[in-house]
């Protein structure tokens, strides 16, 4: 395959990115200005590389307009947390962080970071500077370019979980876009304090001077848990292990959620094994991956920019040869990845060395206070008890792991769990595999609801589920309010898609483990129709099921469904109700 964006129109953001002297453009001149709460919209473009999203309050914006007010401006910020790991003290600054500047609450995100939401312009730049007194930043949390890796959720259940932890971080540092940029609007100039890079050096030696043509996201597992969904993302590193060590790294490539209604060009895809290395070659091989993204990614339709679309025009043994074109040395061979699971492990577990580790269930990953449980007055209190080697872990799921509680403490970490109604599961197999992206109201590309509509759709599910005897019964379900896919619902065994307010697209047929691609089964449906079609299904399963068989295996060899054996045939063979 050739390279000829040069010979198409380059796509807007191309144009601005170009111009953007290092991804300054007038950000700085934009939050000087009283006048309004917005900012200009080539930098809107901008903040996405400095991990800030411009947004505004739908729920008022039809009422504003009627009274000629400008709409209620805000920002999103995305804090980057390779791993998803961080200190106590990090977490107690972020809270604070969020009582301060923002709307209160905080959120983890589905791929490991924390999102503060409902940012006004003045409190922008003061927020992001205490979360670099933290020795946390939000550059490339957003834009074109790396963004938070992630990985295996807990580093302390062996040295192997270590060492994928090690590379996420190594990976995250290496692929960090070096612009002084950042430092001289949010911290005035000075460095990060663990920044390896020159704060006067501008050159971007990886990226170029127009960064990636999309989003990169890449992430490193440990099997039998794929609780990152490897499949889902650009690039993935997935450990070989013999005899409890690791000898090297399965590498994935091409995967993404993203799609756009009624275009059947695009399309969720599952990642291809491009091959193998060894631990010493692993940050080479990400980075010439990244190189032929940079070179070869399209330029021109933003919409057909991702990792996935260049693979598919060209082939995974072209990409494969170009990759190694660049590295100098050939990838071993292709060997695929076996996974079991990738939900969370919820409750309390000892670790080898003695010390306790205990993962919490978060609705739809928001951490705030409710009248029925106190969970960010809870997590405050616990992060302030914590001594030793604690540290607090995001997880892919939205959930939290409090790790490495010394035992002497276990006691009162409960106690503090007990007092303020902390859950650490959910009441059912449906819920505890959930996930919903946050949408209405903040997301400007929403259609329909989710993080605010997922709790009720589940407790009428769960209904239903009990009265087929399957309230227990692990079954992956994931909500996402357009189809741009943040909770990557296109791996789920059920998942609902926004089409409009109150309306979905439904897609079943995903497999538990997340190696497949669900497929479309019913148009616009809202909630009436959502239980009508899933309430005789669940039933059927419980009734039909073969031993050991999960829901999404059972739709298609029932007969529902045909199975999506890869992204380009995501939109064929449907049989829609």
């Amino acid at each position: 395959m050739t390279d000829d964006t040069e010979k198409k129109p380059l796509s807007r953001n191309e144009g601005i990115k170009a111009a953007s002297r290092g991804l300054r453009g007038g950000i700085a001149e934009g939050l000087r200005d009283v006048i309004t709460g917005q900012l200009d919209e080539d930098d809107t473009q901008l903040t996405k590389f400095h991990g800030i999203y411009q947004q505004d309050d739908r729920d008022v914006r039809a009422e504003r307009g009627r009274k000629k007010m400008e709409k209620a401006f805000s920002f999103m910020a995305r804090v980057r947390v390779p791993g998803g790991q961080m200190t106590p003290a990090q977490w107690l600054a972020l809270d604070d962080i969020a009582e301060e500047r923002t709307s209160g609450s905080l959120r983890v995100t589905t791929r490991q970071a924390i999102q503060f939401h409902g940012i006004i312009k003045s409190n922008l730049q003061p927020a992001i500077a205490s979360i670099n007194k933290a020795l946390m930043d939000t550059l490339a949390a957003c834009g074109d370019v790396n963004r938070n890796v992630m990985c295996a959720v807990n580093p302390y259940e062996s040295t192997v979980h270590a060492q994928a932890l090690k590379l996420a971080q190594d990976m995250s540092d290496h692929l960090s876009p070096r612009t002084t940029a950042y430092h001289e609007i949010w911290i005035d100039g000075e460095k990060v304090v663990d920044a390896s890079r020159d704060a006067g050096e501008d050159e971007e030696p990886i990226y170029g001077k127009t960064y990636l043509p999309r989003k990169f996201k890449a992430t490193v597992a440990v099997p039998p848990q794929n609780d990152v969904d490897v499949y889902a993302h650009d690039l993935s590193f997935v450990a070989r292990l013999e005899d409890g060590r690791i000898i090297g790294w399965d590498v994935l490539v091409g995967g993404g959620m993203g799609m756009t209604h009624g275009e059947t060009d695009t399309f969720p895809r599952t990642a291809d094994v491009l091959g193998f290395c060894t631990p010493e070659q692993a940050i080479d091989v990400a980075e010439k991956v990244v190189i032929v993204q940079r070179d070869f990614g399209d330029r021109s339709v933003r919409k057909h920019a991702r990792l996935k679309y260049t693979i598919e025009r060209g082939g995974i043994d072209w990409f494969r040869a170009e990759v190694e074109k660049r590295l100098g040395y050939t990838l071993g061979p292709v060997h695929t990845p076996v996974f079991a699971a990738r939900g969370d492990r919820y409750g309390w577990v000892q670790g080898d060395d003695g010390n306790w580790h205990v993962t919490l269930f978060l609705e739809s990953g928001r951490v705030k206070d409710w009248p029925e449980k106190k969970l960010q007055t809870g997590m405050r209190e616990i992060a302030r008890m914590l001594e030793g080697r604690a540290v607090i872990i995001l997880t892919p799921n939205q959930n939290l792991t409090i790790a490495n509680i010394a035992p002497a403490q276990k006691a009162a970490v409960e106690a503090l769990l007990t007092e303020h109604r902390m859950d650490i599961t959910a009441d059912t197999g449906l819920r505890r595999n959930s996930m919903a992206c946050v949408a209405l109201p903040t997301c400007g590309l929403a259609l329909a609801e989710s993080e605010r509509y997922m709790p009720h759709l589940l407790s009428e599910l769960e209904a239903q589920l009990a009265q087929a005897g399957l309230d227990q019964d692990d079954i992956v379900i994931r909500m996402t309010g357009c189809p741009n896919g943040c909770a990557r619902p296109y791996l789920a065994e059920i998942a609902f898609v926004g089409r409009g307010p109150g309306t979905y697209n439904l897609y079943l047929g995903g497999n538990f483990s997340g190696e497949r691609l669900n497929k479309l089964y019913a148009q616009d449906v809202g909630e009436a129709a959502i239980l009508d079609t899933l309430g005789p299904l669940f039933i059927q399963y419980a009734k039909e099921r073969t031993e050991g068989e999960r829901f999404g295996d059972f739709v298609i060899r029932a007969g529902h469904i045909a199975a999506t054996t890869g992204g380009n045939n995501f939109h064929e063979n449907l049989r829609l109700v």
